[in-house]
């Protein structure tokens, strides 16, 4: 999302070339070995080669019947690692030419519980496998939520609103008074309860800190902050056995908090149980990405405790590569590097105000925001368990949708609706104010290598026409991400595979390399102002059956100071649209929601798109133009398409 505030500043969007990774791919088939037989095909294979198998893969639900829609199949070596993976529709999927051997067979489809099951490919040139499959139960996580905290009237949240900013500001005193407020209007409010104890840590008394964040939790079991809190004084107390009580359920309650997995592990390491720390270390890792870094010194010492000392190392010298100024992890390596001293966990018997282990570092930042999102790194949405991802694929795939999306459309037209809100220090938002507007985006490369994205609005050349002044800009450019041009430039992680929409999408997060240029993002004040390049991170859902980018969120890798950017989040929702004209299905946006802190002011705007249209250059570069729209007429240019799935 760009500002661009007009009369005073404007924003530039740049596109140079980025680096394209080599990819490899994971579905290799592998060499043949030696024995004699024949061929898929029923022809004679030639004497010491092994026959390939063509393996059909039949999947059905509990009646019999094939499992209806999309499902993803993949076949694995039963000593771990993705051989193949394919789309099976109606049920069916044939895999062709794989060695013979033995294999697990994973189906994931939406409704139905992930499936499975081993399947010996030897001895045979054909084989066929049936995998059955049970309806997801009612119990799923998007059932069993809780109805969550009661709802607040607006002024006692004003007063929490105030609180919070206070406490923020590490203002304790101020925000008692507006603690008391709240409390006097909502009594036993689990979040007032909850601030309350973030008050009492602040001024250093622990045991009314304890109380307050038990009584949020009696009245509201599942608040995830709450427990994480009450565990971590506990783990600062060394009482790591009954701090595991309420880190397990707070990590029950949020399960994708890395937080809450780095505590944990910090715990188990405390309680004796260096295997457990190890494995909700390295899940912290996985949903942290670079933020759990810190939890890499618990991981190492649990890995050690373990006898594991070579891998041990291996994880401090990376971490203390990024974090030279670290005199403890210095330490701790010297001892691992020195077989004479002996390495052991400290931190007994200090209060929690003497001593900042991992957790107090984990769990120091601010409480969550009211009005804004979760940043992407903060939690990592469900995904299918034990999916294996072929990342390579999954990004090349991608990269060609988009690359054909380019060579589809030289400019769109669309008709924009506009929800904007601005958000009071209390994180209250005002009345909503509503714009409509004409709305032309032009895509074209330059050049080889060099994208250039531009926006226009029937109105937009004054800052009356939108709220605040200041204009949304660069939703269209953020899918350019995933273009082989820019694509080298960011870290990738496929973080498995996702339930979407009725559908199957693959997840991955992404992550501006320091190292590569910056080739999506910059900001320019003024016509002649400095350009102030933005590292972007963010997660993108990819259907796994058409690789299309179906939604894809982003958020600031860092606050810019320079310009007073603090937060710049997008959620951008992608659907089909049909032109009838040109017979083309393309991926447009649906909607957006944006969210920013810039130069104190908080905006939150949904941004919905219809009434698509689109222009294309011919080989003489004229630009067609449109047929008379009638809405109900046959011939009319554009019209919802039918998903694939």
């Amino acid at each position: 999302m760009f500002l661009r505030a007009l009369k005073f500043s404007m924003v530039n969007l740049l596109l140079v070339c980025g680096v394209l990774l080599p990819m490899v791919a994971l579905a290799q088939r592998p060499p043949t070995v030696s024995r004699s037989g024949r061929n898929p095909d029923g022809s004679t294979a030639l004497p010491g080669v092994v026959p390939l198998v063509n393996i059909d893969v039949f999947v059905k639900g509990p009646n019999g019947a094939p499992v209806d829609g999309m499902v993803v199949v993949t076949l694995s070596s039963i000593k771990g690692g993705a051989y193949q993976q394919a789309t099976a529709m109606g049920g069916h999927v044939q895999f062709q030419g794989v060695a013979p051997s033995r294999y697990t067979i994973q189906a994931v489809a939406s409704g139905y519980e992930g499936t499975v099951q081993e399947f010996d490919a030897e001895g045979s040139v054909t084989a066929m496998v049936s995998v059955e499959m049970k309806p997801a139960s009612n119990g799923t996580a998007a059932t069993t939520v809780a109805a969550g905290f009661p709802i607040l009237t607006p002024k006692a949240q004003k007063e929490l609103g105030k609180a919070l900013e206070a406490l923020r500001a590490n203002k304790p005193a101020e925000a008692r008074s507006h603690l008391d407020a709240a409390q006097h209007l909502a009594p036993n409010h689990p979040e007032v309860n909850y601030l309350f104890g973030v008050y009492w840590s602040q001024i250093g008394d622990w045991a009314q800190t304890k109380a307050a964040f038990a009584k949020a939790i009696d009245a509201y079991p599942k608040h995830a902050r709450a427990l994480l809190s009450l565990g971590e004084i506990l783990v600062h107390e060394d009482k790591p056995a009954e701090a595991l009580t309420y880190l397990n359920r707070a990590v029950e309650a949020d399960p994708s908090s890395w937080r809450t997995h780095a505590i944990l592990a910090d715990a188990y390491l405390r309680n004796g149980s260096p295997r457990e720390a190890v494995k909700y270390a390295e899940r912290a890792l996985e949903l942290g990405h670079d933020q759990a870094a810190l939890v890499q010194p618990v991981l190492a010492q649990a890995l050690a405790v373990r006898g594991d000392k070579d891998r041990a190392t291996r994880v401090l010298q990376t971490y203390l590569q990024d974090h030279p100024g670290d005199a403890a992890a210095k330490k701790q390596l010297e001892s691992l590097q020195n077989p004479q001293v002996l390495v052991s966990y400290s931190g007994a018997g200090a209060s929690p105000a003497e001593k900042k282990p991992l957790a107090a570092a984990a769990a120091s930042l601010p409480p969550a925001s009211i009005w804004l999102p979760p940043n992407v790194d903060e939690k990592v949405p469900p995904v299918e368990p034990g999916a294996v991802c072929a990342l390579d694929e999954v990004v090349r795939n991608a990269g060609k949708q988009i690359q054909q999306f380019v060579r589809n459309v030289d400019r769109f037209t669309a008709t924009e609706s506009l929800v904007h809100e601005s958000i009071d220090k209390w994180g209250l938002a005002s009345p909503p104010e509503r714009r409509k507007f004409d709305y032309v985006v032009s895509i074209a490369e330059v050049r080889r290598g060099l994208l250039n994205v531009e926006e226009y609005r029937n109105s937009g050349s004054s800052p009356a026409e939108f709220p605040d002044g200041v204009i949304t800009n660069g939703l269209p450019s953020l899918i350019l991400i995933f273009h082989p041009y820019n694509v080298g430039s960011f870290e990738l992680t496929c973080e498995g595979l996702a339930r979407w929409n009725g559908g199957l999408a693959w997840q991955v997060h992404f992550r501006q390399r320091p190292d590569q240029p910056n080739t999506i993002r910059s900001y320019k004040l003024g016509l002649n102002g400095t350009s102030y390049p933005v590292a972007l991170k963010g997660r993108a859902w990819i259907e796994a059956d058409n690789y299309q980018v179906v939604r894809l969120e982003t958020d600031l890798v860092s606050p810019v100071p320079e310009i007073r950017l603090a937060t710049d989040h997008a959620a951008i929702e992608y659907g089909p649209v049909h032109f009838r004209d040109r017979n083309v299905d393309m991926w447009l946006p649906q909607s957006a929601e944006v969210y920013y802190d810039w130069r104190g002011r908080r905006i939150h705007r949904r941004h919905s798109f219809s009434q698509y249209l689109l222009f294309s250059v011919d080989d003489k570069q004229r630009i067609s133009t449109p047929k008379a729209e009638d809405p109900d007429s046959p011939n009319s240019s554009t019209e919802p398409a039918k998903p694939s799935r």
